[in-house]
């Protein structure tokens, strides 16, 4: 099936807008509100439009966000349409010289969005380009950088090559683990959690294919783009990712849709290849496939009967930080909710180290949630800080006062 044509250009004399934001949401009423709350400041000064595509949540997301951002175009599917079909929704309904997929799972730095509409500007030939996301750790995102996963590509990530020699020019390819990661850089795959698209690319090789119902189709549509004779690029600003806040990745429907995809995307492009180039590949993905279902089987066992680490490890110790107002909210919401924390009133002016001003103070064999006042620092001050000295056991928390909700890599926490 061929991916759905693109609308055609409109008329001349209409007016439209700069930039057209897409999300995809499912269930994620929390995260998603505040990825709107960063796209409010991120967008200022930039002609735009937002559209959300609900599919089909449980949750109420609509009810709720519907009143608190009336600017927000709001779509809401009485079926779960997969992640292609959505934002094809949105793409057509928009009329913009750029679109933005982004994830609802998602923060975005201040001046992220306007450093990438400006680089697509002065890039004429660039269809695509993805920036540099941070896993909730502060750790770079590999996936921010990708390459096309040819037959020989897909082979070394499969048999861990890739990541024994990440850096190779070859068999590092998949993640392009040569790049640098504080300048723009030339890349094949743009991910779809944030991936900013030239209208006119769309015009030229089509939207979304459907027939990936999700994962996969950003590779698709970043290679067909590629295809096309555009060029695809990695810029270096910052988003978090909560990587799959959206999607039950414990689920055997993830294992069935994550790994179905890659065989959707190796026939379509790659099926003129002989059995003896394409048999390995295939057996590689259902192997990767078995052995994440029979992790998931053993993960589920283990939490059955309580085999887990210590409680240190999976009961979390709270940092808050904030200005008086904010910190004295948090420690009631801690109280209601029986959370272990400290309290730090301070804003970026007063204290631009943050919680690394506390780091002799952190045990290394417990895990912290980071969690900051999104009024006493911008979002893009508290990726900075993360990023510059990231640790395996602290982690990205936000609170918004306006909502009363503090939001961690784990769990929601609100003020009743």
């Amino acid at each position: 099936m061929m991916p759905p044509k693109a609308p055609q250009p409109l008329d001349k004399y209409l007016k439209v807008k700069k930039l057209t934001v897409v999300i995809v949401s499912y269930n994620v009423k929390y995260y998603l509100e505040q990825c709107l709350n960063s796209l409010n400041r991120a967008l200022q000064g930039i002609d735009s439009e937002v559209y959300v595509i609900d599919n089909h949540s449980r949750d109420g997301s609509v009810a709720y966000l519907e009143r608190r951002f009336s600017q927000v175009n709001f779509v809401s599917s009485n079926h779960n349409l997969g992640f292609a079909r959505a934002n094809n929704i949105g793409i057509r309904d928009s009329e913009s010289d750029y679109v933005l997929l982004l994830n609802p799972d998602t923060f975005v730095a201040e001046s992220t969005i306007r450093k990438c509409v400006d680089f697509m500007d002065e890039h004429p030939n660039a269809g695509a380009c993805g920036v540099k996301m941070l896993q909730v750790d502060g750790e770079k995102a590999m996936e921010s950088r990708r390459g096309v996963p040819d037959p020989l590509t897909s082979f070394y990530k499969m048999t861990g090559l890739c990541s024994r020699f990440p850096t190779h020019r070859r068999l590092g390819h998949y993640y392009m683990g040569g790049l640098p990661w504080d300048k723009p850089a030339e890349i094949e795959i743009v991910s779809g959690a944030f991936c900013m698209l030239r209208r006119s690319a769309l015009d030229k090789v089509g939207l979304l294919d459907e027939d990936f119902f999700m994962y996969g189709e950003d590779i698709d549509l970043s290679y067909r783009i590629l295809k096309g004779g555009f060029t695809n690029w990695y810029i270096p600003c910052s988003i978090l990712h909560y990587k799959g806040e959206s999607t039950q990745k414990s689920s055997f429907r993830y294992v069935h849709v994550f790994y179905d995809a890659m065989l959707i995307f190796l026939r379509k492009h790659y099926g003129h290849l002989s059995l003896f180039l394409s048999l390995p590949i295939k057996i590689a993905i259902y192997g990767k496939a078995f052995i994440a279902l029979t992790g998931m089987l053993n993960h589920g066992l283990r939490k059955a009967f309580g085999l887990f680490h210590s409680a240190s490890k999976m009961f979390p110790e709270f940092l808050f930080l904030g200005d008086r107002t904010a910190v004295d909210q948090c420690r009631r919401i801690a109280r209601q909710k029986g959370l272990v924390g400290r309290y730090i009133v301070c804003n970026y002016e007063s204290n631009p180290d943050g919680h690394l001003s506390e780091l002799e103070s952190f045990d290394p064999q417990k895990k912290y949630q980071i969690v900051y006042d999104t009024d006493s620092y911008s979002y893009e001050q508290i990726l900075h800080i993360f990023e510059s000295h990231p640790l395996p056991n602290l982690f990205i928390g936000t609170y918004n006062r306006k909502s009363r909700t503090i939001i961690t890599t784990d769990e929601i926490y609100r003020h009743v």
